[in-house]
């Protein structure tokens, strides 16, 4: 393979998006790793709409486009319920997708536009055939072309990426894996132990955006 690798984690400068190539049935992989492209297709369960997804090492902590963020409480726990408006990369029609999570997390943004405070939760990203449970912080991207951001949390755990090719990974996500995810959300609404670092204190990330 010539085409250059970017290991999780390493800087790297993006070329324009190129067109999406023929795709070969199985997953690139380089010492069982899997190889992403520097745009990819996924789906966020349990919705089967098909999203862009920018892979983006610059970035530590991935973000989601969300709009209509309001927090509220259940059992005791911070939540935050939100809506995530795409256009379907497959269909080309404009879909809003409704949440509700437990808020994981909160993060302080600092860039040129000045500090942003982000509720992260944590969302099922299929990507290829594989579910990854990441953490995602929220806000509006309206104005950025990708409504997903893939940051280093994220690809450390996917694995690594062709800074050189995009669409590397032919969407195949089973329906019972959306299936498994609704069930595990309706689950978490009724734990009141759930998993959260909410009360730690707040992170400070720096804003990299495209």
């Amino acid at each position: 393979m010539t085409a250059s690798i970017a290991f999780a984690g390493a800087l790297h400068a993006e070329p324009e998006e190129k067109k999406k190539g023929k795709q070969s049935s199985e997953e690139v992989q380089i010492d069982n790793k899997v190889v992403v492209g520097w745009i990819e297709k996924g789906r966020i369960l349990p919705e089967h709409t098909a999203v862009k997804i920018k892979v983006d090492s610059g970035a530590l902590t991935s973000s989601m486009h969300a709009v209509n963020i309001e927090d509220f409480k259940r059992k005791g726990k911070q939540w935050v319920r939100y809506d995530v408006p795409v256009k379907d990369a497959d269909t080309g029609e404009l879909i809003e997708m409704e949440f509700e999570r437990p808020v994981f997390r909160r993060i302080l943004v600092r860039g040129a536009g000045g500090e942003d405070r982000r509720p992260v939760v944590k969302m099922s990203i299929c990507m290829g055939d594989r579910v990854y449970e990441e953490q995602f912080s929220l806000r509006d991207r309206g104005d950025m072309t990708y409504p997903v951001l893939i940051g280093r949390r994220t690809i450390e755990h996917i694995g690594l990426i062709d800074v050189s090719r995009t669409f590397m990974l032919p969407l195949e996500c089973s329906k019972s894996d959306e299936e498994e995810e609704r069930d595990k959300q309706e689950r978490i609404k009724d734990d009141e132990a759930l998993d959260s670092d909410v009360d730690a204190p707040e992170e400070v990330e720096e804003e990299h955006e495209e």
